[in-house]
Order: structure tokens, then C-alpha cells, then sequence
């Protein structure tokens, strides 16, 4: 059963600064980044039409805005680009 989790969720490794929040979000981004890959899948393949692929890709978006922001990721930094 952990192969097939694997399989399905493959994780990358982090290599960033280690802090708790950014492995934190890093799992969070990459969790994110899996489930917008399957949603283009299933509307490339006409399993979901593309206003819900786009709300559900919204949804995954504001949850992981809200991550970062309770986890306080680049507070203090400014890069110029407010979406994120």
C-alpha cells in the first residue's frame, strides 16, 4: 500500500532552508502542484468539464494561500508579486 502512495504522491526532496514552516509548505506545494497535474488530466481526457477544473483548482489555490499565510512563509519579503 505505501509503494502505491508513492506512486501516486511522489514527493521530492527539499533543499531549501530547513525550518519546520518550510518543509511544512513545501509538502503543501507539492501536494498542490500533484492535484492541479490529475485535474488537467481529467479535463484533458473529458472527465471534467473546464469551469469545474477551474474551481477546483481555485479551491487548491486559496488552501494553499491560507497555508502560507498561517505558516508565515516570506513575511518581511517583498519580491514584488502579491498572489502568493
Amino acid at each position: 500500500m505505501a509503494d502505491q502512495h508513492n506512486f501516486l504522491y511522489p514527493r521530492s526532496r527539499y533543499r531549501g532552508e530547513v525550518k519546520p514552516e518550510n518543509l511544512v509548505f513545501n509538502a503543501n506545494l507539492q501536494e498542490f502542484s500533484q492535484k492541479v497535474s490529475y485535474i488537467c488530466c481529467l479535463e484533458t481526457g473529458g472527465k471534467l468539464t473546464p469551469e469545474e477544473s477551474y474551481r477546483e483548482i481555485k479551491s487548491l489555490w486559496k488552501q494553499l494561500k491560507k497555508s502560507k499565510k498561517e505558516l508565515a512563509i516570506g513575511q518581511g519579503f517583498s519580491n514584488g508579486n502579491q498572489d502568493i
